[in-house]
């Protein structure tokens, strides 16, 4: 069994409530679970008006599959135009 962790750092900017962020973040998680069926929340920075940490777990028997499940979970949200990704971590477990 391998598990694959990753962390993406969101910012966004021009937001003038943490409701209107938590909207955005909400959305996000939403989308991320039921496009890759992964376990996502967000971990950090939740006071922050412009900036949040999202936590991503994939648990798999193959390494292969969990890299190719993180690029394309990056590439859906860096094609997400509401927040800028910042530092991306990711880490596989044995």
């Amino acid at each position: 069994m391998l598990v694959g962790v990753m962390t993406a750092q969101l910012h966004m900017q021009g937001l003038s409530s943490l409701k209107a962020k938590r909207s955005i973040v909400k959305s996000l998680i939403g989308r991320l679970k039921s496009r890759f069926n992964i376990s996502v929340s967000e971990v950090d920075h939740q006071d922050s008006k412009s900036s949040a940490v999202i936590g991503i777990a994939i648990v798999c028997n193959d390494s292969r599959f969990i890299d190719q499940q993180f690029d394309s979970i990056i590439n859906f949200m860096r094609n997400d135009g509401r927040f800028y990704l910042a530092q991306v971590e990711r880490e596989t477990f044995s």
